[in-house]
């Protein structure tokens, strides 16, 4: 059926690649781009990588998704040799993926020709960062979507706008205007929306001196009482915790408040140190998680949580109740 879609649509003008979103949230939608939308961002990402034609860059996420198709496309250009899987890590001396790729990267030993990687998809925290700087390897941050591609980048400074894209804020949520957007899906309708030529796919921001700040989307929102609690600044907290490897937050429906805040870490060995102290002293009562869970995070083929899978799994009760 999905391949049927990208058929009718590939006879559209400009249409040059299909990809998939991630389904953090639901399932994967069907994005469908001119080869410009990301050719004319090829030689930025390049400087950004410091790499050319005879370097290699690492992929471990499938090429499905469309930070793979990226790369795949680059090389293909003259940019570095696209490898694929595991296997092309040992050669490589970039990668491009997620967090959980890094860490995962770092965790079997780096490479040692491995010496600049370019991380997007989800939240890269400050201590994955610095933990790849001791190994040798300069991190480049970045902020973008299937729909929009490369939006903002973070040298170590914070985010601030993709070379070529302009940034704008409207009643709290964020726009761009950028010549790498997609041009629409193919099948079922997504989040992409325009106004003239600005985009936006509902993510939540703030612009602070030209820093971007990420809030989520706003339909990630957790309503509980009389409180609106954005996950992700939740989880960015949860995340700073010795012992949590990676966090998901959600709200879990309770009769009279509207919804609980849920927690579901994924440990790193043993139990957090210090999570009762953390949460008491960094999050306003109502945002601190109610109910706690733990076990290995479900995540999509690019490597992100799933933040709707981890939910469904608490609701079904396949995943332990963790107890502080």
């Amino acid at each position: 059926m999905a391949l049927a879609a990208v058929a009718q649509a590939g006879a559209a003008e400009n249409v040059g690649w299909a990809t998939l979103t991630s389904g953090s949230s639901g399932r994967p939608r069907i994005v469908l781009r001119s080869a410009s939308s990301w050719s004319d961002s090829f030689a930025t990402v390049a400087d950004l990588l410091r790499a050319g034609p005879k370097d290699a860059v690492a992929l471990p996420v499938t090429p499905a998704s469309s930070l793979t198709l990226f790369s795949i496309a680059h090389a293909l250009a003259g940019g570095p040799r696209a490898s694929l899987g595991a296997t092309g890590v040992t050669s490589a001396t970039c990668l491009h993926g997620t967090p959980q790729a890094l860490r995962t990267l770092l965790d079997a030993g780096v490479p040692p020709r491995l010496r600049t990687a370019l991380v997007g998809g989800s939240h890269l925290d400050a201590a994955l960062r610095e933990r790849a700087r001791g190994a040798g390897v300069e991190v480049i941050g970045y902020y973008g979507a299937a729909e929009l591609s490369f939006v903002a980048v973070d040298r170590g400074d914070g985010l601030r706008a993709f070379p070529g894209v302009e940034l704008c804020v409207r009643e709290g949520e964020l726009w761009v205007r950028s010549p790498f957007v997609a041009a629409g899906y193919a099948g079922a309708p997504g989040p992409l929306r325009r106004d003239g030529e600005w985009a936006s796919v509902g993510d939540r921001a703030e612009l602070v001196d030209g820093r971007l700040r990420l809030l989520g989307r706003a339909d990630d929102a957790i309503l509980s009482a009389s409180a609106t609690i954005v996950p992700e600044e939740v989880e960015e907290v949860l995340r700073a915790v010795p012992g949590i490897r990676d966090a998901v937050v959600f709200g879990l429906p309770r009769e009279g408040v509207g919804a609980l805040v849920a927690a579901f870490v994924e440990l790193d060995g043993g139990a957090a140190v210090g999570l009762r102290e953390v949460v008491a002293a960094q999050l306003a009562p109502a945002h601190r998680p109610r109910l706690w869970y733990s076990g290995e995070l479900p995540r999509t083929s690019s490597g992100k949580p799933a933040r709707a899978e981890a939910m469904r799994r608490v609701v079904d009760g396949e995943v332990s109740r963790h107890v502080l």
